[in-house]
């Protein structure tokens, strides 16, 4: 019984024991523990957030191995000196002169070349490219669809958003920081130019899929389709209306189809009329080009068909 009592004691007096040294700890905090904290805190947001530093400028910063890495994170193989040739532009070369002379050297030597040719080798190239994909897996599409689909991939925003997606900002190269959509673009230009240098035929690009409609716009479709089926002495566009509901109401909706040698091309529908003859012409275009919404994008890693591929 004796032992009975003294075990039923044991968890008393070890959450009286708890409760004694929670008591102890909370005397522990004194009372310019929280003074302190806030001024520090009041402090560290009048100072603002740090200035913003490349990571160039870490201590375990390796630039040697993170080009490698990036060939590697790409599964392709770079020639090196290239590759460096390819992240380094001339504002970062003038830099460092200035720097050399700043402390005394009077013919400034920092041995690295500028990537300024290879960035026109690049745009040249990857323009070739574009250009021999989009004739070869859109052949319907007129030259004006071709030209405002490669000015659409090679505009300097989407670019740039290639060459920051598959991580070249940290590796470039320049007096500014941060970098600039220009940078960026020019840069993943010069990184093909250096991948087509190294293996011509792993010189295929990494393009983001968007619908034709939203990169080539017909600003008058409907005279458009006019203009296309009087070339190709197709005959006479005629718009007609296949059916409407709700007329005269905020719910109306007009059905229109397009017809062209009594042969429907497309069809369209609107709130109005005239929105619905726009819309069938520009399912008629769809239709003829072979460009239809529900087409798959075009598959830029497909090897071109009796196709050589552009050197330099």
């Amino acid at each position: 019984m004796f032992l009975v009592r003294n075990a039923l004691k044991l968890p008393v007096k070890i959450l009286q024991a708890s409760t004694e040294s929670n008591k102890v700890f909370s005397r522990d905090v004194k009372r310019w523990v929280s003074p302190t904290l806030k001024e520090l805190r009041r402090r560290r947001q009048k100072v603002g957030p740090e200035p913003l530093r490349p990571r160039s400028s870490h201590l375990e910063w390796n630039y040697k191995a993170e080009v490698f890495a990036f060939g590697s994170r790409l599964n392709e193989k770079f020639d090196e000196k290239l590759l460096r040739q390819a992240f380094t532009h001339r504002s970062y070369i003038i830099q460092e002169e200035l720097k050399q002379k700043e402390v005394g050297i009077e013919q400034p030597d920092v041995a690295l070349l500028d990537n300024r040719e290879m960035v026109q080798v690049g745009e040249e190239l990857i323009a070739k490219y574009l250009d021999q994909y989009v004739e070869a897996f859109l052949p319907k599409v007129p030259l004006d669809g071709r030209i405002a689909v490669r000015k659409y991939l090679m505009s300097e925003e989407n670019l740039a958003h290639i060459s920051s997606y598959i991580g070249t900002k940290d590796l470039i190269l320049s007096a500014e920081f941060p970098v600039t959509q220009s940078t960026l673009s020019d840069t993943f230009k010069a990184v093909v130019a250096a991948l087509e240098a190294t293996d011509s035929e792993r010189a295929n690009l990494f393009l983001n899929q968007k619908d034709l409609d939203e990169i080539w716009v017909v600003q008058n479709p409907l005279q458009y389709l006019q203009d296309y089926c009087s070339r190709n002495n197709l005959g006479e566009v005629e718009p007609r209306l296949i059916g409407e509901c709700g007329k005269n109401t905020i719910l109306a909706a007009y059905h229109v189809g397009i017809y062209c040698n009594r042969k429907l091309l497309g069809t369209g529908f609107g709130e109005n009329v005239d929105i619905a003859i726009e819309e069938a012409a520009k399912d008629s275009l769809r239709d003829i080009f072979n460009t239809q919404t529900w087409r798959q994008p075009i598959d830029f890693q497909q090897k071109l068909p009796q196709t050589k591929t552009p050197s330099h």
